[in-house]
């Protein structure tokens, strides 16, 4: 079984930045996908970004330039830093691992940027 706990999300100002964590417990293996997704009130989840365990990375186009996922494969720990926030960011922010062949999700953390 996998466990995932998200933190370090709340309330920002637009153009803010925050830093997102998730840290991954259980059967945690070497070779793995991790990654961010979000979902709006009355909309669907969408991809954020993704990270394998070997480091390559992709991002929703919405994102990039602005956020930047990493892991910290030895303490199971995935990141995601949010800068210039966006009112349209605001979100539920989830994350995500794949491994074994199943997914596993995080029970979300919330994300407002307002003024």
């Amino acid at each position: 079984q996998v466990r995932l706990v998200e933190s370090g999300g709340g309330l920002v100002q637009p153009g803010g930045s925050l830093r997102l964590s998730c840290a991954a417990s259980g059967s945690i293996f070497t070779s793995n996908r991790m990654g961010w997704f979000r979902q709006a009130p009355e909309k669907q989840r969408e991809l954020v970004a993704t990270i394998t365990s070997g480091g390559a990375t992709n991002y929703a186009d919405s994102v990039k330039g602005r956020f930047t996922i990493s892991r910290d494969s030895a303490n199971n720990t995935l990141y995601l830093q949010m800068n210039s926030l966006k009112p349209e960011d605001t979100s539920v922010y989830y994350c995500w691992i794949y491994v074994s062949g199943n997914n596993y999700w995080g029970q979300g953390t919330q994300v407002t940027v307002s003024s």
